[in-house]
């Protein structure tokens, strides 16, 4: 049993490490690290007492090929980057075969990741080359839509509608990774083939607009901008002096009051057809992605880019529910509309997709659909009351207390609120420090990586949905991952004060 422990000890420790050390170790050092160490006799005194030749290659050769294993998917998209890690690595222990037979086993392991890291990923490339892959809210496709959510990579192709001040716009291909420097020059050969642009531009710049008007300015070194779009935020290319000019797209000012598709739609098949999606986008975040979110400042090597969609994800739910509710004029729909979501809150909370349960719960709680007293007031009363439950359960108060101890009594597979672990790893980065000296803080290298270990947990078993499709089941699939949203909480006001004025 203590040999157990021990056993145990030292592999929570490496997997702690592997998780964590982007940190506080740049990848390209740690690769140089396991490669000095590799080739190192260890002499006594250089922090291996007691270990021979072979018990320390066959050390490293164990943390080498966990790190592989951990980081795979990302290795591969960086290609020739990584590739030359495990090469280097392969190279030095075949030289060290005479002398150490016993790695023998291992060299051979060596050899089938040089082949995993480089083969696949060139066959791989070819065939992502041959489809675009659509975002939430620039330039999707239905038919894409449609089809399970895979996993990002920066050098994934998307098509994208940049527009100009006028609100004419080209649309250009480019990778997901690209920097701003390579999406203004493609903006500018297409513009020089306009015949709407009769003068070249001389200098442009990349602003993100919002629909509330709020600019945001990209630098021409910042990458895969894509991804940090808002739900209703569209690219614009300008010169400098037109930066005051840009105002947001008609279509994000100005709403029609119509009824809702909702209305048509089960809210047993719009909850499964929320959980699905939801798993998908969750199943495609690397667990490493959570950590390169919260310490980007700090040496960080891979963007988030499933992550930054899966928030984006949120917010378009949040703002799906007051759009929906919003746009009803009548009052008897508009109190229907607010049991049904209620009701698919409740059962994606039965499903345990906590991702859209609080999104569902935090929209129904928009100060513009609260405020709408007729509408709640014709509620009836078992929907009141189950949604002060759900309320509870998104209480802040006492360190969101109420949330935690649901998530604590379920099993896998789940999805919880992922902004709710972002805090979290967020407010642990931000009190304790990384370093103590020229030290590592493994304390806060063990918490980080148990936060991570926890979204291991929530996806170690697969989610699988027996229900029986219906003959609308690919209109709701649609509906459900194409959601149109208004963003704009002014505009959403006023859409409120429209339905039922203060004095009423």
């Amino acid at each position: 049993m203590p040999s157990l422990s021990c056993e145990l000890l030292k592999e929570i420790l490496l997997d702690d490490f592997m998780l964590t050390h982007p940190i506080f170790l740049a990848p390209d050092k740690f690769q140089q690290v396991l490669l000095q160490q590799f080739s190192s006799e260890g002499k006594q005194g250089e922090g291996w007492p007691g270990w021979d030749g072979a018990e320390r290659k066959l050390a490293v050769l164990t943390v080498a090929f966990r790190y592989l294993d951990t980081y795979r998917d990302l290795l591969q998209e960086e290609g020739d980057r990584s590739n030359t890690f495990p090469k280097e690595l392969y190279l030095c222990a075949v030289q060290e075969l005479s002398r150490f037979p016993e790695l023998v086993e291992d060299v051979l392991k060596l050899q089938r990741w040089t082949e995993i890291l480089h083969s696949p990923a060139e066959e791989d490339k070819e065939s992502r080359k041959k489809q675009v892959r659509p975002l939430f809210r620039h330039f999707r496709r239905i038919d894409a839509c449609l089809q399970p959510r895979e996993a990002f990579r920066g050098s994934d192709e998307i098509f994208c509608r940049v527009y100009t001040p006028d609100h004419s716009y080209v649309t250009i291909r480019s990778r997901l990774s690209c920097r701003v420097g390579e999406i203004l020059a493609l903006v500018k050969e297409k513009l020089q083939y306009s015949e709407d642009q009769p003068t070249q531009p001389a200098n442009l710049i990349l602003v993100a607009v919002t629909s509330s008007g709020e600019k945001a300015v990209f630098r021409p070194s910042d990458e895969a901008v894509f991804t940090t779009l808002g739900v209703n935020t569209h690219l614009f290319a300008c010169e400098p002096a037109e930066l005051e000019s840009l105002i947001p797209l008609p279509e994000e000012i100005h709403w029609s009051p119509g009824d809702s598709k909702l209305h048509d739609m089960s809210a047993e098949e719009v909850a499964n057809q929320l959980v699905v999606f939801d798993w998908e986008l969750f199943s495609c975040v690397h667990e490493v992605e959570f950590v390169c979110y919260v310490f980007h400042g700090e040496q960080a090597r891979w963007r988030p880019l499933n992550l930054e969609l899966i928030l984006q994800r949120c917010s378009e739910v949040q703002h799906w529910v007051a759009t929906e509710i919003l746009q009803c004029q009548s009052l008897p729909k508009r109190i229907q509309l607010l049991r049904k979501f209620i009701k698919i809150a409740a059962l994606c909370k039965q499903q345990q997709d906590l991702l859209s349960f609080l999104a569902l719960v935090l929209g129904l709680d928009n100060p513009a659909v609260s405020r709408l007293r007729l509408t709640w007031e014709g509620l009836p009363g078992k929907f009141r009351k189950q949604f002060q439950q759900f309320e509870s359960i998104a209480d802040p108060s006492r360190n969101h207390k109420s949330y935690r101890d649901l998530l604590a009594s379920l099993r896998a597979p789940l999805i919880p609120f992922t902004p709710l672990l972002l805090k979290d790893l967020t407010f642990l980065h931000e009190s304790c420090k990384t370093f103590h000296g020229e030290l590592v803080n493994f304390e806060k290298m063990h918490k980080v990586a148990e936060m991570v270990r926890s979204i291991r947990r929530y996806r170690s078993t697969q989610l699988v949905m027996e229900a029986e499709p219906s003959p609308s089941h690919l209109q709701t699939k649609a509906y459900v991952r194409q959601l149109q949203v208004i963003d704009n909480q002014n505009l959403l006001f006023e859409m409120s004060s429209k339905l039922e004025p203060k004095d009423m």
